[in-house]
């Protein structure tokens, strides 16, 4: 059986018919660059590609490089994957492609977590929360609304990359041997937030 981009697109479409009058907005956020923000409103009815397109523009992005969209649960786990094109998925797998995908076939929810993966060799990526739905409204075209700090570079050298990655590792090493040795006159068994600490939490980047 051929493969096509829209398996399973009506039990996507858990909605009511008045879902594409509706203005979703998303906040976007870095894990590299910690006050780095961007807001963007867009019609329900728009494309991933429209977002995409938005996205890159708000941060001065080439629009032709190869990216994608997964759709996250509350753990920023990722689920399904929108593609900016089609790099040979499998014929069993499900295949979404930003260009013919509707950002109301696949969000109703606000808090919807999405992450977008600008940079596949590095799996460099934006972290997107769906912040308010305005139903009954309509956008014609996308708009970043809230310009907030300087994006991270788009594609990083692989030796630049590592060397990052490794100085992380080495200063938490550090930190914790030196937790390990001295002790912590700081630690106060009440004031530890365990929710806080096994979850990230989205809301402290705004």
């Amino acid at each position: 059986m051929p493969r096509t981009s829209h398996p399973g697109r009506t039990e996507l479409r858990k909605r009511s018919q008045y879902a594409f009058h509706m203005i979703f907005t998303f906040r976007i956020v870095s894990d590299e660059v910690d006050n780095f923000k961007r807001e963007i409103k867009i019609d329900a009815s728009s494309t991933f590609l429209d977002f995409k397109n938005v996205l890159c523009e708000s941060v001065g992005y080439d629009k032709e490089q190869l990216s994608s969209f997964f759709l996250c649960n509350r753990d920023w786990e990722k689920e399904k994957e929108i593609s900016y094109a089609d790099m040979g998925a499998e014929d069993d797998q499900d295949l979404w492609l930003m260009d013919d995908s509707e950002l109301g076939d696949f969000i109703a929810d606000e808090g919807q977590r999405l992450i977008y993966v600008f940079d596949y060799m590095t799996d460099r990526s934006f972290f997107i929360e769906m912040t308010n739905m305005e139903p009954g409204k309509n956008l014609k075209d996308p708009v970043c609304s809230l310009s907030l700090g300087q994006a991270p570079v788009e594609i990083m050298d692989m030796d630049e990359f590592d060397a990052g990655v490794e100085t992380k590792a080495a200063a938490a090493a550090t930190s914790d041997m030196d937790e390990d040795f001295y002790g912590s006159d700081s630690y106060n068994e009440d004031e530890f937030d365990s929710e806080g600490f096994d979850e990230m939490n989205f809301e402290e980047k705004f």
